[in-house]
C-alpha cells in the first residue's frame, strides 16, 4: 500500500518527490515505491456562488439580499479542475491506504486540503506535515513526525469560519451597494476598515490648518542650544515674541543649570516576522507589501534560503537553537563573513529577546536555513530582500550599541535653553548595518525633536559653568499635516487594529488598488475620488476596525479551542442582515468620479476612465453596450495655434475633433479640410512621383499633391 502526499503547489510536490524518492514523473504526480505526491495548485475547491443554489442570483437583484444559505456548499473551481480530478482519482485508488497533507503549514493551507477532502469524499486515515522550511534535511525531519490530522481540526473549523463569513459579509454588502447605486462597489470585512483608516487619515490632511512658526536657535560658541517654553515646545507662533526673546537672549551670560549624563543601550531588533518585513521593504527598498510577499515566497520555496514566511512571530523556539551556527555558517559568506565568522568562535549569546517558546505560535520567526547560498543565483529584489533577512539574523547575536547621552538646561537671563548630545562608545548591533541601523520607532514620533539637535556632540561641560550667547537666530518654519499612509505605515496600522493577518494583508491593500479605492502616487497611498465615496456610502458599522479585530479575535479562539464556529457564524448571519437593511434604506447617491470628456460612439453615453495594467481604459457604463477602447492620449500633427504645442486627438458624439487642454481651444477634424499631416504628404507625394518626370523637385510635386487634394 502506498500513501498520497497533498502539496500545495507542483514546485513544492517536486522536491517532496525528489527526497522521498517518488521519481516516476506524471502528468499530475510523482510516484515511488513508497508516496505518490500531488499538488493543488493552490484552491482547487471553494465555496460555492449564489447562482449555484438559484439560478436566479445569476442576476444581481437588491430584492433577493441578504443571500444565506442554510448550509454552505463546495464546488470545483472551474479554472483548475483538471488537476481536482486527478487528485480525486488519486484518492480513490485502491491502493492508496493513507494521506498526508503536506500544504502550507497554516489556516489558509489547512482549509485547500480539508475543502478538496470533503469535496472527493476521503474517509481513510490522514496526518499533517508541519515544516517551516524547504530544505532537504526539514522536509526528512518533517516526515519522520508527521502529526495526527485530528490535531488540526481547530485550525480547519477557523479557517472555515473565516471564508464562510467573508462570503457572507463580503458578497451580500457589495453586491447590495453595486446594485442600490449603479456602480461596481467593493466591500468587504477587512478592506472597508482598512479604506476607512486612510479616509480619516485623508479628513485629517484636509481640515488641517498650518501655522508658521519659530525656532529660536543660540549660538554659544562651542555648542548650540535651543529655546524652549515651560511646556517643552520650542516652537513660537507668535513672530513678536520670537523677536522679543531674540533680544532679550543674544549677547546675554547665563549659567549651565542641570547637566544629566547617561549611558543608553539599544538591544539589537527582534528577528523578522512578515508584517515587519514588509515594513522594512517599503521603508528601505520601495518594496510594496505584495512585492515583498512574492520575492520572499520565492526565497523559501524555490531558493530554500529562509524559513517559513506567513508568520506573526518575532521568536524562535528552544529546538532550533543548535541549529544557529550552522544558520550563521550557510550565511557567512561575502559581505556578510567578517560579521557572522567572528560569531562562529564562540557560544552564542541566546536571550529571550531571541528564543521564547510561549511567543511563537504556527510558525517561528523568518530567519535564513542552513542551505548555503550562492549570491549570484538570486535576482537583484531577492538579492536585497535576503539581504535584509541575513543582516537581521546576524545582528540578533551582536551586543546592545551603547552611546552616551548628556542634556544640558541652560538659563540666560531668566529663559531656558536646552541642548542634547550623544557620544557613541559602542556600535554594537548597528556594525552589521554598516553605521546605517534601521531605526524601528515610529516616524512621527519626535519628528521635531529629532531634527532639532538631537545627534550633536557637545564639549565637556560642568554645571555652573559660565556661558555666553554670541549669536541668536531665529529659524522659520510651519506646521505639517500628518502624513498620508505609506504601506509601512498602513501595515502597522493593520496590524494594531488586527485587520486581515500577515498572510493576507498584502492582498488587501493589492484589492484595494485595483478596485480603483486606492491610489498609489509614489510611496503614498491615495483615496481616490470612488474611495471617497465608498466609505460614505458603506455601512457604519463595516467602517470601524474594532468590529473586525473582535471577528478576528474569535477565529484566534475558535483556533486554540476556546471558541465555537456556531456562534460566530451566527453573528455574522445577523450582522449580514443587518448591512444589507442599511444599504437598502440608504438615502445616498453616487457620482462616478471617472467620467471622461469622450463619448461613446455606438450609443454617446460619456465613456468612464479605468486604470488597468495595460493602461487607461475608456469603457462605456451602458450595460447592453459593452464598448472600450484604449484611454491613452493621442496626439495629432495639428498644433495649438497659441501654445503651438500638438493637440490630442478626441472621438464625441460629432465624430472626431483635437483639443489643447492647457489653452481651452478645440478644433473640428473636418474630412473635407485641405489641412495635411505629415503621413498624408508622404503619401501624396509618392503616389504623384510616379507620374512626374524624374527632373521635378519635391516642392514642385508636393504643391501639385495638394492642389489635387483640394480639388
Amino acid at each position: 500500500m502506498k500513501t498520497l502526499v497533498l502539496a500545495e503547489k507542483p514546485s513544492v510536490a517536486r522536491e517532496i518527490a525528489r527526497v522521498m524518492g517518488s521519481r516516476d514523473k506524471h502528468k499530475s504526480h510523482f510516484e515511488g515505491p513508497k508516496y505518490v505526491v500531488t499538488w493543488a495548485l493552490g484552491h482547487l475547491v471553494g465555496l460555492a456562488e449564489p447562482e449555484d443554489y438559484d439560478g436566479k442570483y445569476g442576476t444581481w437583484s437588491l430584492e433577493d439580499l441578504p443571500i444565506l444559505p442554510g448550509k454552505m456548499k463546495l464546488k470545483v473551481l472551474r479554472e483548475s479542475s483538471h488537476q481536482y480530478k486527478a487528485v480525486q482519482q488519486l484518492m480513490r485508488r485502491q491502493d492508496i491506504s493513507e494521506l498526508i497533507i503536506a500544504t502550507d503549514a497554516a489556516r489558509e493551507g489547512e482549509l485547500l486540503a480539508r475543502w478538496i477532502m470533503e469535496m472527493a469524499k476521503w474517509n481513510k486515515p490522514f496526518q499533517r506535515l508541519w515544516i517551516s522550511s524547504q530544505t532537504d534535511k526539514a522536509i526528512k525531519e518533517g516526515f519522520a513526525s508527521l502529526k495526527p490530522g485530528a490535531q488540526f481540526e481547530r485550525l480547519y473549523h477557523s479557517a472555515r469560519c473565516r471564508a464562510e463569513a467573508d462570503w457572507m459579509i463580503g458578497l451580500n454588502v457589495t453586491r447590495a451597494l453595486t446594485c442600490k447605486f449603479g456602480a461596481p462597489l467593493s466591500a468587504g470585512r477587512v478592506q472597508t476598515p482598512t479604506l476607512g483608516m486612510i479616509m480619516q487619515r485623508e479628513r485629517e490632511i484636509l481640515s488641517f490648518q498650518s501655522e508658521e512658526y519659530q525656532v529660536l536657535r543660540a549660538d554659544l560658541g562651542a555648542f548650540e542650544a535651543v529655546w524652549r517654553g515651560s511646556g517643552g515646545d520650542s516652537r513660537i507662533f507668535e513672530a513678536d515674541k520670537a523677536a522679543g526673546l531674540q533680544r532679550k537672549l543674544e549677547g546675554r551670560s547665563g549659567k549651565i543649570l542641570k547637566l544629566n549624563k547617561s549611558e543608553k543601550q539599544v538591544p539589537h531588533p527582534q528577528a523578522y516576522d512578515l508584517t515587519e518585513l514588509q515594513r522594512d521593504a517599503n521603508r528601505l527598498l520601495g518594496f510594496s507589501a505584495k512585492q515583498t510577499s512574492n520575492v520572499l515566497q520565492r526565497l523559501y520555496e524555490q531558493h530554500k534560503l529562509v524559513t517559513y514566511p506567513r508568520t506573526d512571530s518575532r521568536y524562535l523556539t528552544t529546538d532550533m537553537v543548535d541549529t544557529l551556527k550552522e544558520r550563521l555558517t550557510s550565511v557567512a559568506i561575502g559581505p556578510y563573513a567578517p560579521l557572522a565568522r567572528p560569531l562562529l568562535r564562540k557560544s552564542l549569546p541566546v536571550s529571550k529577546r531571541i528564543v521564547d517558546d510561549g511567543k511563537v505560535s504556527d510558525h517561528h520567526a523568518i530567519i535564513p536555513t542552513e542551505q548555503t547560498v550562492i549570491l549570484n543565483a538570486l535576482n537583484a529584489e531577492e538579492r536585497k530582500l535576503y539581504d535584509l533577512i541575513v543582516r537581521r539574523f546576524i545582528s540578533l547575536f551582536y551586543p546592545p550599541a551603547r552611546f552616551d547621552s548628556v542634556a544640558v538646561v541652560l538659563d540666560v537671563n531668566g529663559e531656558k535653553l536646552h541642548a542634547k548630545g550623544v557620544t557613541v562608545k559602542d556600535s554594537g548591533w548597528r556594525a552589521v548595518y554598516d553605521g546605517q541601523a534601521i531605526d524601528e520607532s515610529d516616524e512621527d514620533d519626535d519628528r521635531e525633536d529629532r531634527e532639532e539637535n538631537g545627534k550633536a556632540s557637545l564639549p565637556e561641560l560642568k554645571e555652573g559653568e559660565t556661558v555666553t550667547v554670541k549669536l541668536c537666530r531665529i529659524q522659520s518654519g510651519r506646521t505639517q499635516p500628518p502624513k498620508r499612509y505609506t504601506e509601512a505605515a498602513l501595515l502597522t496600522q493593520m496590524e494594531k487594529h488586527s485587520l486581515g493577518t500577515p498572510a493576507t494583508r498584502a492582498d488587501i491593500i493589492e484589492k484595494l488598488v485595483s478596485s480603483d479605492t486606492i491610489d498609489r502616487q509614489g510611496s503614498a497611498l491615495h483615496p481616490t475620488g470612488k474611495g471617497k465615496q465608498l466609505i460614505d456610502l458603506a455601512p457604519a458599522d463595516l467602517r470601524s476596525p474594532e468590529l473586525t479585530a473582535k471577528w478576528e479575535s474569535e477565529l484566534e479562539r475558535i483556533a486554540r479551542g476556546q471558541g465555537k464556529p456556531e456562534p460566530f457564524l451566527g453573528g455574522i448571519r445577523e450582522m449580514a442582515v443587518s448591512l444589507v437593511r442599511g444599504v437598502k434604506n440608504s438615502e445616498a447617491t453616487y457620482k462616478p468620479h471617472n467620467v471622461s470628456n469622450s463619448h461613446c460612439p455606438d450609443c454617446g453615453t460619456q465613456l468612464l476612465e479605468k486604470k488597468t495594467k495595460r493602461g487607461l481604459l475608456l469603457i462605456c457604463p451602458s450595460e447592453d453596450c459593452g464598448y472600450r477602447r484604449s484611454g491613452e492620449k493621442r496626439l495629432s500633427n495639428r498644433r495649438c495655434p497659441q501654445c503651438h504645442k500638438k493637440m490630442e486627438l478626441k472621438e464625441g458624439k460629432a465624430g472626431l475633433y483635437v483639443q489643447c487642454l492647457p489653452c481651452g481651444i478645440t478644433e473640428a477634424v473636418n474630412k473635407d479640410s485641405k489641412h495635411v499631416n505629415k503621413r498624408e504628404q508622404q503619401k501624396l507625394v509618392q503616389q504623384y512621383a510616379k507620374q512626374e518626370t524624374l527632373g521635378s523637385n519635391l516642392g514642385e510635386l508636393l504643391k501639385a499633391a495638394m492642389e489635387k487634394k483640394g480639388d
